[in-house]
């Protein structure tokens, strides 16, 4: 044990040492497999994710979750380093990434407490790294971890806070964070903060996204703007905001000159909604 390692540290040290030895031991033995290329890269995701079950329920989550950060972290750029010998026509291998690096989003984002200095360094190096030998092969699967790990915490953006905290910035730092971390992480983002009951800053990140042009048709982010202020609105404030989203999408079909025959439907349509409204 190292001078000053408590021994819950130490216990993690080991333990992650073993599983790195255990994924290098994996990607040996598919180098030197004699199985096709298909078969032995099939059976190194199977093995891949009985070792990393194994590992993970080593933690309870619940008390401490930073441990299996490290275990995730490992994992990710244990595999990311495998890549280069794995087949292309394997469909296990984007899965596999792409359930890595969910899961580890997902567990960052419900980290309660500040990740340490050194574990959050080692994250972001380990990621950047694993990106850049995915990137070779064009696998973009880990771009959403290498933008939280370009930040200098989970939730530390300063454009993130502000929007959190209804102090909204002008439109083009808005836009341009939107754009930086991609509807999928602001979906995971935004259902985080339902689940621990941050439903008003919910509401605001989901409305800033369903008013983002470049987000049209992704993410449902109008949909659950929608039922986030169904949970916090009064019944008449609820109401005149299903009027001003009325008034907003028939002013935005208008203005795409409809003919004659399409005004007439806009016209009845709009106003069989305002009147459901009040």
């Amino acid at each position: 044990m190292a001078e000053g390692e408590t021994e819950k540290e130490y216990d993690t040290r080991k333990a992650n040492e073993e599983l790195r030895e255990r994924f290098q031991a994996l990607t040996a033995a598919l180098k030197e497999s004699p199985q096709p290329p298909l078969e032995a890269s099939l059976h190194f995701c199977q093995e891949f994710c009985q070792v990393l079950v194994e590992h993970a329920g080593r933690w309870k989550t619940d008390e401490d979750p930073l441990p299996l950060l490290e275990v995730y972290t490992v994992a990710i750029l244990s595999f990311a380093k495998a890549a280069s010998c794995l087949s292309s026509d394997c469909e296990n291998v984007p899965l596999l990434l792409e359930k890595l690096a969910l899961s580890c989003a997902e567990l960052l984002l419900s980290v309660p407490q500040h990740v340490p200095g050194a574990l959050w360094e080692e994250f972001q190096s380990s990621v950047k790294l694993a990106h850049s030998l995915l990137q070779e092969s064009g696998s973009t699967q880990l771009r959403l971890l290498s933008v939280l790990a370009q930040q200098d915490g989970v939730w530390a953006n300063t454009t993130l806070s502000s929007i959190l905290s209804n102090q909204i910035p002008r439109a083009e730092q808005v836009h341009e964070y939107l754009e930086s971390e991609g509807p999928t992480l602001l979906n995971m983002r935004i259902k985080h903060l339902i689940k621990v009951d941050g439903i008003d800053k919910a509401a605001v990140l989901a409305k800033i996204c369903s008013e983002y042009p470049g987000y049209e048709g992704k993410g449902n982010f109008k949909q659950t703007y929608l039922v986030c202020i169904c949970m916090i609105k009064s019944q008449e404030q609820l109401m005149e905001e299903v009027r001003n989203s009325c008034l907003l999408m028939f002013t935005g079909t208008l203005h795409r000159n409809p003919t004659t025959e399409q005004q007439g439907r806009i016209s009845s349509s709009a106003v069989l909604g305002l009147s459901c409204a009040q």
